[in-house]
């Protein structure tokens, strides 16, 4: 079973460079996509940094405009965008999409994300802009979702999971409050060609999420990693200094036990105390957490823990 999924991600990613290979960019196009690269890093450094809340949400508007102008280039799927440091730029490995995803942090210390969907159809743009409806979903855990109503994160890995019903799984970052922060494993697939989050395939603990959400003290971090060698997301076990602070999830913290979900015939099955002994190191940037990202442009990020 290990050999066959590892062989899959492997012709996966064949496949992938051999379609991205065929893409390039002419030099008026690098030239147009060169200039909004530039003007994009200004913006979210502002968005970022500026101490001023209404700066910043007026840099994010004007960061749109300018991503979504961009895009419009020709053959600006080709274009990797590799300067910009203030959000996450994500190619699915079979290179049918990437997600761009980012957040400005409110007055109040919580969090707006942001993002789209750029699909890879060629000189044609076809984009699925992402709303942060996280307010408004009263189950998370329980929902499925269109674009229009996204549980919005910055996400740090995608996983592909192939079959008779394909889908991605995301791995992401949300922060939450001035007291707590929250990570995400979410779903991506495609009905009609249109994207869907959230998918019934986290079996654990005498229930099925359709994604899984974790909620921690801002002060701490947490461990949330795909181990493509064992097929197995693994996560920190959080828990409450003492059993009275159980209601109250911003005391939560790890506590140097490790659970993880194991991909076992399409689906997430849960597991817990695994013996982290046995689960090789990471060696790739991109699955590492994305506090620890070297961000050089930008002197006061929030944490992202």
């Amino acid at each position: 079973m290990r050999k066959t999924f590892l062989l899959s991600l492997l012709l996966t990613a064949f496949s992938a460079t051999l379609l991205y290979a065929q893409k390039f960019n002419t030099p008026d196009e690098l030239n147009q996509l060169r200039r909004y690269q530039d003007s994009l890093k200004k913006l979210g450094y502002q968005m970022i940094n500026n101490e001023n809340d209404v700066e910043r949400k007026n840099a994010n508007y004007t960061f749109i405009r300018t991503l979504v102008s961009a895009l419009k280039v020709s053959n600006s799927y080709a274009y990797n965008f590799d300067s910009l440091k203030t959000l996450s730029i994500l190619r699915s490995p079979d290179n049918k999409f990437r997600i761009f995803s980012w957040f400005v942090m409110n007055e109040d210390g919580s969090y707006r994300f942001y993002g789209t969907l750029q699909m890879n159809t060629g000189n044609k743009l076809q984009l699925y802009p992402l709303e942060d409806y996280s307010a408004f979903l009263k189950n998370p855990e329980d929902s499925v979702t269109d674009n229009r109503k996204w549980y919005g994160a910055e996400y740090y890995k995608i996983i592909p999971v192939t079959g008779s019903n394909p889908y991605y799984v995301l791995l992401g970052w949300k922060g939450h409050t001035v007291k707590s922060t929250k990570k995400v494993i979410d779903v991506l697939s495609f009905k009609g060609g249109k994207p869907q989050f959230g998918m019934p395939v986290f079996a654990g603990n005498k229930k099925i999420c359709n994604r899984v959400i974790f909620e921690y003290n801002r002060q701490a971090s947490m461990l949330l990693r795909f181990v493509p060698e064992l097929n197995l997301i693994v996560f920190d076990h959080l828990s409450p200094p003492d059993d009275k602070l159980k209601t109250q999830p911003e005391t939560y913290g790890p506590d140097l036990t490790y659970d993880g979900y194991k991909l076992l015939n399409g689906k997430w099955q849960y597991k817990d105390n695994l013996d982290m002994r046995n689960v090789p190191n990471p060696t790739d940037a991109d699955i590492a957490d994305p506090k620890i990202q070297a961000v050089k442009d930008r002197k006061s990020v929030p944490r992202r823990n």
